[in-house]
């Protein structure tokens, strides 16, 4: 099966040039770019950005350009139409049609190459599968425990759970997972080229099955950056 990765960040965010700063002296994006590069698996690496910025650090990481049209880099564009706007770039340079496609998200660095290959491994093993992706279990926040605001300024339930007994204990809940969106592993032609999946990720198709983690996290302040050091001298990374 063909598989290519494809690492996307842009350029305009709340934290200045986030992609890129540097973590032990590399630039953020490097971190995923080198977990990608481990495997054997991917045939080729490209990012997608329309910041030069990031598409320097990634070049200097062996990845090939993609340069990201204006309207698909604004704060409310979506990533749906930047994979796609992705995938055809990719299949034009390569000349080849694209099986299995990892995106990974350029300000997270919490990605093992040991993960990607499991991935892989999942969608080329069974091609039912639509998408694989980390998620990590969270009973604190649990659905079941969220509260929204009714008409009348009141904390109720999202759920109308009728007679149903439902315990204030976390742990005797059904057991609770977050994707982490550090990457997605995703079979084309089961995922984002039918778009049929659960809502807001439509585009993971309908037969997501999950790398279970311990934990993962984008970069969105500096604090972040700090956290994601010590991950990677946790994880023996660096």
């Amino acid at each position: 099966m063909n598989v290519f990765c494809l690492l996307t960040g842009r350029g305009n965010n709340t934290l200045p040039d986030k992609n890129v700063l540097p973590v032990f002296g590399q630039p953020l994006l490097s971190y995923p770019a080198r977990a990608a590069s481990k495997v054997v698996n991917i045939e080729n690496c490209y990012i997608s950005s329309d910041d030069e910025k990031i598409l320097k650090a990634g070049e200097d990481c062996g990845f090939g350009r993609i340069q990201r049209p204006a309207e698909l880099a604004a704060p409310d564009s979506r990533h749906v139409d930047t994979i796609l706007h992705g995938i055809g770039e990719i299949e034009k340079a390569s000349g080849s049609e694209i099986d299995i496609l990892i995106v990974m998200l350029a300000n997270s660095a919490t990605i093992k190459s040991e993960w990607l290959s499991q991935a892989i491994s999942m969608l080329t093993t069974d091609p039912s599968i639509s998408a694989v992706v980390p998620a990590y279990v969270e009973q604190d926040h649990h659905p079941f425990r969220a509260k929204k605001l009714n008409e009348k300024g009141a904390l109720v339930p999202y759920f109308d759970f009728g007679d149903q007994d439902i315990s204030s204990n976390r742990q005797d809940l059904p057991a609770n997972y977050f994707l982490c969106h550090n990457f997605w592993a995703l079979n084309v032609k089961q995922s984002i080229a039918r778009q049929d999946g659960f809502k807001p990720w439509a585009f993971l198709g309908k037969n997501v099955h999950p790398i279970i983690v311990e934990n993962s996290f984008d970069v969105h302040n500096r604090e972040d950056i700090l956290r994601t050091e010590r991950w990677l001298r946790e994880n023996n990374i660096v």
